[in-house]
């Protein structure tokens, strides 16, 4: 399952409200505990279940309902962490879904993270200009953890090339601490694609090269 999604829709149709959830649990779409595909260095990659956005050829399409997905304990999430941690972790990359619409939770799990000294990236479809003019506290809260952040809607009509791990041209890298560096050869590598076959369910995470589609069309 190939775990991007984006939009090219206006922003302000899009609205943060979700159904009510018990605080301490996140609803998620899919995990995977250790991949390099998501950002860079060894990463603990999360994808929430539910996205105000309705994205045009989503490759996740059942991602976009705040309907399914699976509940799952704060605590027991962090036990997982710690667990991939002993294959050596630089931290956990948060996707969707759309990450900031499950803020709450997700800024207490950012939040026990860094105080693990694992790094936080996100990946949203909101501007970081949009983000910080929202009210809601857990939105600030989930910035306030975040080390890197990409925002902006995916726009399948200008994919990037140039730049790994990011969708389309328009998207922006913002470094909120200093954590990482825009310098870092890492960004200027290639994409890559990891497929799992684990007890007889077949897994995609990553970010396929254009020419590939055809590929990735067989597999879903």
């Amino acid at each position: 399952m190939y775990r991007q999604v984006r939009s090219n829709l206006p922003v302000q149709t899009r609205s943060l409200a979700i159904p009510p959830h018990a605080p301490h649990t996140l609803k998620l779409a899919q995990v995977v505990s250790v991949t390099d595909a998501e950002g860079p260095g060894s990463r603990f990659a999360i994808w929430f279940q539910g996205c105000p956005w309705r994205c045009p050829g989503s490759c996740n399409p059942e991602m976009l309902p705040f309907e399914g997905g699976e509940s799952v304990r704060i605590d027991d999430l962090l036990r997982q962490i710690e667990l991939a941690c002993e294959q050596g972790l630089d931290g956990i990359t948060l996707l969707g879904g759309e990450p900031f619409a499950h803020a709450h939770g997700a800024s207490l799990l950012a939040s026990e993270v860094q105080q693990r000294g694992l790094s936080v990236m996100v990946f949203s479809g909101f501007t970081l200009e949009q983000l910080r003019a929202m009210p809601e506290p857990s939105v600030s809260e989930l910035l306030r953890h975040t080390d890197i952040l990409v925002d902006g809607p995916y726009l399948r009509e200008q994919p990037d090339t140039q730049r790994r791990w990011i969708g389309s041209v328009n998207q922006r890298i913002h470094f909120l601490t200093d954590r990482y560096r825009a310098d870092d050869p890492r960004w200027q590598r290639a994409n890559t694609l990891e497929i799992r076959l684990i007890d007889g369910e077949l897994s995609v995470n990553g970010f396929p090269a254009q020419h590939a589609s055809s590929l990735w069309k067989r597999i879903s």
